[in-house]
């Protein structure tokens, strides 16, 4: 038992703790009280509010847009560079969003000062009767603005319902001036499609001349939120040497986008990426990696601070095989021996009828190393220049709807009857297969008819001849038989080792052209006479007669054809890949001995020594020793000119194959590859 005076002083102390603990409970109450009432002002009261200064008080992060890499020729020539533009931008976190409107109408109002574009893809212009209609040609763009993502309209609703759509949806107030209004509208409607926020600027117009610098800086002092800022642009230096190849940068499609999201690439909408050649094939050794820098903007809406967290990196440099002087030298050629075969058409047809090269308008030429299938010069013509193509304007349009086509790679994409070139590997196929041998003779009496459904003309009455013989003169007759017995199977198994109707590996864009008999859809036995002289339904690029050419100098071994020689860092201090010239990649081998691929690079060879040759015109006393096969392959107007090569004859290093659609006559094609191999050898390469 407690004494009575301990008892009351422990009744004094629970009394004392549980009011303390009372005292703590109500405080608690009042505190949680305050709070619930503060937040509930904040949150329900005052939440439109805050929720702007929050908007107001954060900090975003911005992309910063990488160096992309350059393309040079095989000596470090620029072919693809860069060089400094300018373009005016509107930032969001800087600019005052009440005047937007009012900003865009007076930069519009100052590029009209000097003539200068801005981007403008809204598909509607005014009518001068001042009602709004759809432009020409932009049924994509169209149904684009039609979409569940912007107006939500029917394909039906007219170019005035759109209107009055985009003037709701962007609120538009106060604009009287229509083509004020269109051209408002079209700004703010491509600012939509490029993502427009705090972390995604947009630019309002590229490549502006330096006096527009100097009068958006004069002009718009003062507006927040619109600078003049340098951009790196793409140009190529020698805009019409090797368009097809090097390709062109486009602004960033909504597909293209989406593509980029799912491989895990960090793209933004105003992005250029490669949309053909090179500039697509190495998008991503080129594009580089984009950089971050945080913007931090406070209750005002004021920016405070800008920092650079992580840098941007610089694509890759790209070397290619192409030398530029024989590039030079391919282009130039083509075109004067194209204009040379037509002029000399037009004079022979005025008494001869047509056919005789008065159609002659497009060709083109490759040039190949023999030692590791580089590609040293490749050019069709006519040709173009990627610098104003890259513009997208007039002159794409023109472009694209002249009927030479001029945008057509029809060296790397073009498929034509390769005429008598096919010979050479008939004779190399038919040796091998012990069809024939170098003494076999055919009496060529002219006119070849075992098939009299698919007769075969030659252009002589050649007599008795040997295999060697028949390739030196180009005998039809003899390579006709000699294609009846070896039979169409055999033919093309070879003609795919040889690489023709193959694809030949090459970086870019190729056709995998058309093999007589294994790609027909139809065939008759009597159609082998006709595949064994290169017609038919035989069609090759001339990328593939050149690496097919390569391939017997090569002595059977078909090797990857390539443009590309090295990839550097964009500094050029390391290397990041190389072609290996003396260890290149092995794609096939011909199957045909040493010996019988003699026996028909020596007939090549008296193609040009020969006195009875096809080429012996051209190389007869030529100073390097060629060797060589001319072909003309029938077509609807005149006779197409083919010609392959390759040289030194006893040590090869080049293989050329030059195509001069409705040629009609060899020695232009000859002459393109003279002229190309008086390059290659004055140089001592």
């Amino acid at each position: 038992m407690l004494p009575n005076d301990d008892k009351e002083r422990e009744a004094r102390e629970k009394r004392f703790i549980n009011k303390r603990i009372n005292i703590c409970i109500i405080i608690t109450l009042v505190i949680f009280c305050a709070f619930g009432a503060r937040l509930f002002v904040w949150q329900i009261v005052e939440g439109e509010e805050y929720s702007k200064l929050a908007d107001n008080s954060t900090a975003y992060t911005v992309t910063t847009d990488a160096t992309r890499g350059e393309i040079l020729d095989c000596n470090g020539n620029g072919l693809a560079v860069n060089r400094t533009g300018y373009e005016i931008v509107l930032d969001k976190l800087y600019i005052d969003s009440s005047k937007l409107s009012e900003t865009i109408l007076s930069l519009i109002d100052l590029m009209k000062t000097r003539g200068e574009e801005w981007i403008d893809v809204l598909p509607i212009e005014l009518e001068p009767s001042g009602g709004y209609k759809f432009k020409g040609d932009s049924a994509d763009e169209v149904k684009t603005l039609k979409s569940e993502d912007y107006l939500n309209l029917k394909s039906s609703d007219s170019a005035e319902k759109c209107v009055k759509a985009l003037v709701e949806r962007y609120e538009i107030e106060n604009i009287k001036n229509k083509q004020d209004l269109l051209n408002l509208l079209s700004v703010r409607y491509n600012m939509e499609k490029n993502l427009y926020s705090n972390t995604t600027p947009y630019i309002f117009a590229k490549d502006i001349s330096t006096d527009m610098v100097a009068i958006v800086s004069e002009n718009m002092q003062g507006v927040s939120g619109v600078e003049v800022q340098t951009y790196l642009t793409r140009y190529n230096p020698t805009g019409t040497l090797v368009p097809h190849i090097i390709g062109a940068l486009g602004s960033i499609n909504q597909e293209e986008f989406e593509q980029k999201q799912k491989e895990g690439k960090d793209y933004g909408f105003n992005d250029s990426i490669g949309k053909f050649g090179l500039e697509l094939a190495y998008e991503d050794e080129l594009k580089g990696v984009g950089g971050e820098r945080i913007v931090q903007k406070n209750a005002d809406g004021n920016v405070t601070n800008v920092v650079q967290s992580v840098d941007a990196k610089p694509g890759n440099t790209i070397y290619l095989t192409i030398n530029s002087d024989l590039q030079r030298i391919a282009v130039r050629s083509l075109e004067a021996q194209v204009k040379a075969a037509r002029a000399f058409g037009q004079s022979e047809a005025a008494y001869k009828g047509k056919g005789q090269g008065e159609d002659c308008k497009t060709g083109a030429v490759v040039m190949l190393d023999v030692r590791d299938f580089s590609v040293l010069a490749a050019a069709s013509y006519p040709t173009y220049n990627i610098n104003k193509y890259a513009q997208y304007g007039k002159y794409y349009v023109k472009l694209a709807t002249d009927k030479t086509a001029p945008l057509y790679n029809r060296a790397f994409i073009g498929s034509f009857a390769p005429g008598s070139t096919y010979k050479p590997c008939v004779a190399a196929a038919a040796l091998e297969e012990g069809i024939i041998d170098p003494y076999t003779t055919i009496d060529c009496t002219q006119k070849y008819d075992y098939y009299p459904t698919n007769p075969v003309a030659c252009m002589h009455m050649h007599g008795v001849i040997d295999l060697n013989t028949a390739v030196t003169k180009s005998c039809n007759y003899y390579f006709a038989e000699v294609g009846r017995r070896l039979g169409i199977n055999t033919m093309y198994l070879y003609a795919e080792k040889f690489g023709l109707g193959e694809k030949t590996g090459v970086e870019v864009s190729e056709s995998r052209g058309f093999l007589a008999g294994r790609d027909s859809r139809t065939w008759q036995e009597g159609n082998t006479v006709q595949a064994a002289i290169g017609q038919s339904d035989n069609a090759f690029t001339p990328l593939q007669l050149a690496t097919y050419t390569a391939t017997i100098a090569n002595n059977g071994k078909r090797l990857r054809t390539h443009l590309v020689k090295e990839i550097r860092n964009y500094e050029r201090t390391k290397t990041v890949f190389k072609n290996k010239k003396k260890k290149p990649e092995v794609v096939d081998s011909s199957g045909i001995s040493k010996y019988n691929l003699g026996i028909v690079q020596s007939a090549m060879r008296n193609v040009c020594a020969s006195e009875s040759g096809t080429a012996y015109s051209i190389f007869g006393n030529y100073p390097v020793a060629v060797a060589a096969k001319t072909g003309t392959a029938e077509n609807s107007g005149s006779d197409h000119t083919v010609f392959i090569c390759y040289a030194p004859y006893d040590k090869p290093e080049v293989a050329i194959a030059v195509v001069l659609e409705n040629g009609a006559h060899g020695k232009y094609s000859m002459t393109v590859a003279k002229n190309l191999l008086d390059e290659y050898f004055k140089s001592g390469r």
